[in-house]
């Protein structure tokens, strides 16, 4: 039987269509998508609070300092299109911009995000704080094409994707996204898009291998959810966490560690790992400001402009259709 988590609850098809494809590859995967219930939420948030977690508090200093300049010479009445939108904080920056007139830059957003409660939750929020602005969220995984609401039918859309979550995603699938993000936005589309830069590994790791446990939480949570919505029984604490510095690849990696030889069970479907045999769990690729630039134009977009912080840490790319 587990020790952290349990099988009782309702069973989700797709979370076990899901985990049976990667658990039962010849090397053993789970899709990061699964790291997202709750309490995966919940943990992701604190990390972003970590000392050792650069990225969150390096990406919205530059918004901060940025947000006008980013915005410069953007007429009124614009659409806010946020990819992967948790929250409102990072847009906040951008949504209090007003141009030469003295008119909102963006008189619409559009959160797009597959957490339901935390876009009503944004809604609500911003009601408050922006009574004149539309918000219009749309329940949906980002990663596939979506379609916008009718409201902003024929407006000028700007895209934002913040958290350099582009990362996450394998280089051609990277290059793929961009393409549909330039379809989905249309005529004249324009991109503002956070990427993490390659770095000393000493700054990378700890990043995702933080000394408190929370990143090694986060990571387990994906067997506890599983234990939950996949009727799985992992021992969670059978399997440890290891974030991977792969050079080649220009990726830390995620895994979790089986320590012993174990047999683990989804419905009747028996899975075995060896000792020290892996399941990886995510990719984040690290970017040099010229890798992404080529990424991009590979899509079809061009830059137009790229800020770093300081110390180049972080990086803001602002991209316009070719």
């Amino acid at each position: 039987m587990p020790n952290d988590g349990t099988n009782a609850g309702y069973v989700r098809q797709d979370v076990v269509d899901a985990a049976l494809a990667g658990l039962l590859a010849p090397r053993k995967t789970l899709p990061p998508r699964l790291f997202y219930d709750p309490a995966g939420c919940g943990l992701f948030q604190r990390i972003t609070e970590l000392p050792e977690y650069y990225l969150t508090r390096t990406e919205l200093a530059l918004l901060r300092d940025l947000s006008r300049e980013i915005t410069a010479g953007m007429p009124g009445g614009m659409v806010l299109v946020e990819y992967g939108a948790s929250d409102e904080t990072k847009a906040a920056f951008l949504l209090r911009e007003r141009n030469g007139g003295g008119k909102a830059v963006f008189t619409a957003y559009v959160p797009i995000d597959v957490a339901r409660d935390g876009l009503i939750e944004a809604q609500t929020r911003l009601a408050r704080s922006h009574p004149d602005l539309q918000v219009l969220p749309l329940v949906a995984d980002f990663l596939n094409t979506v379609t916008l609401p009718g409201a902003v039918e024929g407006k000028p859309r700007f895209g934002f994707f913040p958290g350099s979550t582009i990362g996450n995603l394998e280089p051609a699938e990277a290059r793929n996204f961009l393409a549909r993000i330039r379809t989905t936005l249309g005529s004249g589309a324009r991109l503002l898009i956070g990427v993490d830069l390659r770095k000393d590994p000493a700054i990378l790791i700890p990043a995702y291998n933080d000394p408190a446990g929370i990143t090694a939480a986060f990571n387990r949570n994906i067997l506890v959810r599983l234990n939950r919505e996949a009727g799985a029984d992992f021992d969670v604490h059978s399997f440890r966490h290891a974030a991977i510095w792969n050079p080649t690849d220009s990726r830390i990696e995620m895994h979790l560690i089986s320590e012993c030889d174990q047999i683990v069970h989804i419905g009747r479907t028996s899975i075995r790992f060896a000792a020290t045999e892996t399941i990886h769990t995510e990719n984040s690729y690290k970017y040099t400001i010229e890798n992404f630039a080529a990424l991009a134009d590979h899509a079809a977009w061009r830059v137009r402009n790229v800020w770093t912080d300081a110390a180049n840490l972080f990086s803001a790319h602002f991209l316009e259709a070719a």
